[in-house]
This record gives C-alpha cells, sequence and structure tokens, in this order.
C-alpha cells in the first residue's frame, strides 16, 4: 500500500471531513500516528498524551495581565497539538486495527476536559482582569458569567454529542457497522449486564457513562430512532444499497454542520475571543450560534428521517 493510500485509509470517510481537518490535522494526525505505530504506542496513550497537553493549553488561557499574552499563545498552540494527537488516535487505531469502546469513551472525553479547564479559565480570566465591556459588570455581578459558563458548557455537550450521533448514522449507510461507532442503549445495556462488578469497576463505571452518554443522544433524535427500528425489523444488519444511497444524499448536507459543531469552529471563536480579550463572547457565540445551527440541524435530520419511515411503511 503506498503513503497516499494507507493516509486515506486512515480517514473516517471523505463525506465526514471538514476543509481544515483535512488539509491540516489529519496530515499532522498521520505523519504522528506513523511515528507512535513504529514505537509501539496506543492509540489510548495518543488520546491521554492530548488530554494533558489540551488541560495545560485550557489553562494557559486564564492569563489576561498586559504582558503574559504570550501565555495565551503557548495555550493556542497547546490546544492545538492536542487536537493533532486527537486525530492522531483515531488515525492509529484504523492504521493498527486497534479498536475498542475503551478507546471512543476515552476519546470522546478527552475533549471534555480540554473545555473544562478552558470554561474555568475564561470564566476567571473575566473576573480577574476583565477590562472590556462588560468586563466590570461581570466582575461586580459574577453570577452573570458563571451562568453564562454553565450554561454554554451544556449546550456544548448537546451540540458535541448530537453532531457526534448523527456523523455515526451517516457513517453507518455509507460504510456499514464495521465503518461506523454507532451504538444502541439496548445493546450496550446488554453488554453491561454481562460484566460482573467484582474485578471490573473501572471497566463498569465507564461502560455506565458510554451507555447514558448514547442514551442521551437517543431522546435527542426520536425520529432517526423509529427509522432504526424501522430497518432494524425488515433488514437487520443488511440494509439494501438503494436506501444506503437515498439516506446519504439527504444525509450529506448535514456533515457540515456535524464538523462545525464539533471541534474547529468553536475553537476559533474561542481563539478570537481570548486574542480580543473578550473571552464572555465565546459564551453567548456557543449559546446562540451553535443552538440555532443544532436545532436546525437536528430538525432537518429528524424531518427526512420521519419521511423514510413513511416510504419503508408505504412499500411494505
Amino acid at each position: 500500500m503506498s503513503l497516499r493510500e494507507e493516509y486515506k485509509s486512515s480517514l473516517k470517510s471523505m463525506d465526514t471531513e471538514e476543509h481544515i481537518d483535512l488539509y491540516f490535522y489529519r496530515p499532522l494526525g498521520f505523519a504522528w500516528a506513523k511515528l507512535f505505530a513504529k514505537l509501539g504506542v496506543s492509540p489510548n496513550a495518543v488520546t491521554v498524551a492530548s488530554i494533558f497537553l489540551g488541560v495545560a493549553g485550557g489553562i494557559l488561557l486564564y492569563f489576561g495581565q498586559p504582558g503574559l499574552a504570550w501565555l495565551n499563545y503557548l495555550g493556542i498552540f497547546l490546544i492545538i497539538w492536542a487536537n493533532t494527537y486527537d486525530s492522531a488516535d483515531g488515525q492509529l487505531a484504523r492504521m493498527t486495527k486497534q479498536y475498542s469502546r475503551l478507546g471512543r469513551i476515552l476519546d470522546g472525553l478527552s475533549g471534555d476536559f480540554w473545555f473544562v479547564a478552558i470554561y474555568f479559565a475564561l470564566v476567571f480570566r473575566e473576573l480577574d482582569f476583565g477590562d472590556a465591556w462588560p468586563g466590570h459588570f461581570f466582575a461586580d455581578h459574577p453570577w452573570v458569567i458563571w451562568v453564562l459558563a454553565v450554561a454554554a458548557g451544556l449546550s456544548h455537550a448537546k451540540q458535541a454529542a448530537s453532531a457526534d450521533y448523527y456523523r455515526q448514522f451517516h457513517l453507518y449507510f455509507l460504510k456499514g457497522k464495521e465503518g461506523s461507532e454507532l451504538d444502541s442503549t439496548d445493546a450496550l445495556d446488554a453488554a453491561y449486564a454481562a460484566v460482573p462488578w467484582q474485578g471490573n469497576f473501572w471497566k463498569k463505571l465507564t461502560m455506565l457513562v458510554y451507555r447514558n452518554y448514547t442514551a442521551n443522544q437517543e431522546v435527542l433524535t426520536p425520529r432517526m430512532q423509529a427509522l432504526r427500528r424501522e430497518l432494524k425489523e425488515r433488514y437487520g444488519d443488511d440494509v439494501p444499497q438503494d436506501f444506503r444511497d437515498r439516506f446519504r444524499v439527504k444525509s450529506l448536507p448535514l456533515m457540515k454542520y456535524t464538523n462545525m459543531l464539533s471541534f474547529n469552529t468553536r475553537i476559533i471563536a474561542m481563539f478570537v475571543s481570548v486574542i480580543i480579550d473578550m473571552p464572555w463572547l465565546y459564551f453567548v457565540f456557543e449559546l446562540l450560534v451553535l443552538n440555532i445551527m443544532m436545532v436546525y440541524m437536528i430538525m432537518r435530520h429528524e424531518h427526512f428521517c420521519r419521511n423514510f419511515v413513511a416510504q419503508l411503511r408505504r412499500e411494505a
């Protein structure tokens, strides 16, 4: 296999890749993955390294004092570095066939750790050094910035979860069960029940966290769940190619929203808010712009899922 072919095989799919990822993060991630493969480093170890880099980068965004702006740029660099590792772990797993549910859980949690550090750093920065409007307002009314941050964080969790779920659903129809990480609470409940607590505390705990994460994704997508049930009853895991193609036509235009709700768009907005020394703007961006985008994406997806269910029932 040529290097170009090996690189392409390390990607999830061209349907679900974003331009910034394709031209920046994925090539860097592939280079890291090749190095880590030679060194015998596991994908999970790369994910853990990304957590330390991302958290360190987030903490450095706290420093808003004059003369310490270089720490903010160092923090931005570390977050970008962390994201190259976040790309590398998945590419390494696909290159070396080291797939695991624990790896998927760790990969999902890594970004959460970064953003928890980022949120705390931005809040305390605004309270301690906020000069630009309405920085003084937040210093006098600190509860407001905390409410903004918590609301933005909860929104972020919903945005990222829904984007990930739609991406995995698209990959399921594009590449089949083996090419997707799509899960269901029924399957996860069965797997969870089969593992005893004795001697498996951490495994059971991570399985429970992931089960609840998947359940929250399903709650957001009732029409999608109806479509999954309809297809399961009719075809099992062998969905006809004709239906896969029809689904892809409808789903593909929404992949750009799943990408914007995942990382690059939000992190660029965050970097800008830090550089112009108005970190509160990042929380507003998540609450307004990204929530509107998420609602639009869900409504579009639910609409065509409902139509597909109706079509399947008419064809029966």
